[in-house]
């Protein structure tokens, strides 16, 4: 008789490593900080700007932004200032607000993950303007944004194209970018870091759920879950 032949392994399956930006692997709010950038250069009134900014943040604190009203206002300056001064204005961001705000505990955890063979992507609900030169500093090629509709010029026009990339809107866009790939959740090893009551629908999703320097709310949840905890900046000032 032949021999039998010893059924294959099966194949690992793919590992996925999602970051939110804001406060995971920045320690900073990067939406709100080019907000105040722009009223230190002279395009926004600061008071005013300053006290709805301020407003709209704390409405994402509470889980209660309306993020399409809150896109309107916070591109209406660069829309003004039109496309080449804008991106003069955000390398100079680039350079004043958010390479200081790169700590070498997020490069390190990125590299981690990158090194390891994972497909690392950041998925943030600030828009594609503000976030993809950071997400090309952190060096991670794969940005999930909420992204800017744009006119026939070209030029961004204050809404949102298509669904906002937030709260269960960053389950969807992940699900697109998963079936593209003819994955479903049940293909892939998911871990997600995120600081933000607001990602609980996307942590309650994925395989290995981080809170990562957490808020008041999700430290609670991860506590009475399980969930692992990480202070990924304890050790700054």
């Amino acid at each position: 008789m032949p021999a039998e032949t010893a059924p294959s392994p099966a194949a690992p399956r793919p590992r996925l490593a999602l970051f939110d930006l804001d406060h995971t692997l920045l320690p900073i709010d990067s939406d709100f900080e080019w907000g105040e950038f722009t009223s230190r250069i002279g395009w926004t009134e600061p008071e005013e700007f300053g006290r709805r900014n301020a407003e709209f943040f704390a409405d994402y604190q509470a889980g209660t932004l309306d993020i399409r009203a809150y896109v309107r206002f916070a591109t209406e300056a660069v829309r003004q200032q039109g496309p080449e001064a804008a991106a003069a204005a955000h390398a100079r961001f680039m350079q004043e607000v958010i390479a200081p705000a790169i700590r070498p505990q997020a490069l390190e955890l990125l590299r981690q993950h990158q090194q390891a063979g994972d497909h690392v992507l950041i998925i943030t609900a600030t828009n594609e303007f503000v976030t993809r030169p950071i997400a090309q500093a952190l060096g991670v090629a794969e940005l999930l944004a909420t992204e800017l509709e744009r006119d026939t010029q070209g030029w961004f026009t204050g809404n949102v194209a298509g669904e906002p990339n937030m709260r269960e809107g960053k389950v969807r866009r992940m699900e697109q970018w998963l079936a593209q790939r003819q994955w479903g959740w049940g293909d892939v090893h998911s871990t997600f870091y995120s600081d933000s009551t607001n990602d609980i629908p996307l942590l309650e999703k994925v395989d290995t759920p981080v809170a990562t320097n957490p808020d008041e709310r999700l430290r609670a949840l991860a506590a009475q879950r399980g969930w692992r905890i990480l202070e990924l900046f304890s050790a700054q000032p």
